[in-house]
């Protein structure tokens, strides 16, 4: 695989821009509808699951520690207090100017590089593209098809092609 910046910080950068999107229109949706964004926004699919907020600050932890991880640099910390979609669009905001400051350069290598994950479990390793690929993206995918899902659950007009976005082709 060529270097790894190339399989994340652009699918990382479309997928949150997707979901801000997404997260534009379910305010307002709910602002036409005369909803309570809190309505929304603590949604849940199962009661043992996330609501909408935490889905999206894990989307976002997800791409910024992926790349983070990846490159061998510190991950800005977020207070994971957002409570309104103004806040989750800054949130998510903040989450893409980071992984764009990362200078391709320091993802060289990063294929074969060791990537530990703590958990409450355990701690898991991997090498770079393991890390990438079998824990990382899945896991930000989990969650921003989840927050996708709670959104079209809960009545936003929302379908596939907002959450791929703009997919980008080759020309004729």
């Amino acid at each position: 695989m060529a270097n790894l910046y190339d399989a994340c910080v652009p699918v990382f950068d479309a997928m949150l821009d997707n979901l801000s999107v997404m997260l534009g229109r379910a305010s307002a949706h709910c602002a036409d509808r005369n909803i309570d964004p809190a309505a929304l926004l603590q949604a849940r699919l199962f009661p043992d699951m996330f609501p909408l907020t935490r889905q999206v600050q894990i989307a976002c932890d997800a791409a910024k520690l992926a790349c983070a991880r990846l490159a061998g640099v510190e991950a800005p910390k977020h207070a994971d207090d957002e409570t309104s979609f103004e806040t989750l669009a800054a949130r998510i905001a903040s989450t893409r100017a980071f992984i764009a400051s990362v200078p391709r350069e320091k993802f060289e290598g990063s294929a074969e590089r060791r990537i530990e994950v703590p958990t409450r479990a355990q701690t898991y390793a991997f090498d770079g593209q393991t890390f990438l690929t079998r824990w990382a993206m899945p896991n930000f995918y989990f969650h921003v098809v989840t927050a996708y899902d709670l959104l079209r659950h809960n009545g936003v007009e929302i379908g596939k092609r907002d959450y791929l976005g703009t997919v980008p082709q080759l020309s004729a």
